[in-house]
């Protein structure tokens, strides 16, 4: 994946309102004023939500005779998961490797249990 294209999509989905707007879009396409019901805003401030989303690739519009329905688009959503799935195979390694340590120690402990140590008194 490009650059441009990676940040573009990471920057989209920085918005809680345009990720919304996709969890909206990603049960089936809507119109700019189904998508505008929800929010506490202007139809205008949707419709610039939606210009970033659409020139991220995250979404599409369509004609539909009157209507221009908007449809979520996948490939931009599927190249970041890709990139972050790197991060999460190394992640979940390190995890693999901590879980191993940890289950070695408890091991090393049921083995050799601590020795307490016997109270002296105080010399006298």
């Amino acid at each position: 994946m490009q650059s441009h294209h990676l940040d573009a999509t990471f920057a989209a989905l920085a918005d809680p309102t345009r990720r919304a707007i996709l969890a909206r879009l990603s049960t089936g396409e809507a119109t700019v004023m189904e998508l505008a019901e929800p929010f506490a805003m202007s139809q205008p401030a949707i419709s610039k939500h939606l210009k970033v989303l659409e020139r991220a690739g995250l979404i599409s519009r369509g004609r539909d005779a009157q209507r221009r329905p908007c449809r979520i688009e996948a490939a931009p959503l599927e190249e970041a998961n890709g990139w972050l799935e790197r991060y999460r195979q190394i992640w979940e390694h390190n995890y693999q490797r901590l879980d191993a340590l940890l289950d070695e120690l408890k091991a090393g402990k049921k083995q050799n249990p601590p020795q307490r140590k016997k109270r002296q008194g105080a010399p006298r």
